[in-house]
């Protein structure tokens, strides 16, 4: 059974969430505030956490980023109650891999976790191998980054991203493409999200991340991996 953390200071939306989850075989640890969902996510070691924005103590988005430091390979949902772009946007710009606006059917939160778990699984299950793009290295195996021979911290989602690209160099993506390819097709939250991805890797990859050499922009398209 697979271990889901649901971090939510009201207690009626907790407790139905953790329902609706039990109900679909996952093993539910709750919590009500930021400290109190860190502190339980280092004890019970859970597979996806879901992150209300607005928390008691430290909100949502420090405790995702806390979160995707400690736990790379965690999936991580973030709730909020606002439908502005810029709560989306903050939650994914600190590695949140999807996010919900309140009010919501827990039936597609359930669907959306699901759906992470199976590529998370997919990626995890990959042979042995490594990809070569001067200067990086890809490790499929071990799912690492590597940049003239020192490894580079990326989520989940930018370890795709950088398989995808260094397996196609010249080849370019529209957004579309890219979101199907590595949020999945039953991905349905805003394409946006490739955006803020690509902006947070290149900020990693990058010598100069204002002008990118490595991850190209392809006008009136989507992005590129340049030829090495």
């Amino acid at each position: 059974m697979n271990k889901i953390l649901i971090v939510e200071d009201e207690m009626s939306i907790r407790g139905f969430l953790k329902i609706n989850f039990e109900r679909n075989d996952f093993i539910v640890i709750e919590a009500e505030s930021g400290e109190e969902g860190i502190r339980k996510a280092n004890l019970e070691k859970p597979v996806i956490a879901i992150l209300d924005v607005m928390l008691p103590g430290i909100d949502g988005f420090k405790v995702c980023e806390v979160l995707r430091k400690d736990f790379p390979s965690m999936g991580i949902i973030m709730l909020t109650a606002r439908s502005q772009d810029m709560d989306k946007i903050m939650g994914l710009e600190f590695g949140a891999d999807d996010y919900m606006v309140k009010p919501f059917n827990p039936s597609e939160l359930i669907l959306r976790v699901k759906a992470l778990l199976r590529r998370m699984d997919s990626s995890q299950n990959e042979k042995e191998d490594a990809i070569y793009s001067e200067p990086f290295k890809i490790d499929t195996y071990a799912q690492k980054v590597y940049k003239d021979s020192k490894e580079i911290d990326v989520t989940p989602k930018e370890y795709m991203l950088m398989k995808i690209f260094a397996e196609n160099e010249g080849k370019a993506f529209s957004r579309d493409e890219l979101l199907d390819l590595v949020w999945g097709y039953d991905f349905v939250g805003d394409s946006k999200i490739v955006d803020v991805n690509i902006r947070r890797l290149r900020a990693k990859i990058e010598n100069d991340p204002s002008n990118p050499t490595y991850i190209e922009t392809v006008w009136g398209r989507g992005y590129r991996w340049r030829k090495s």
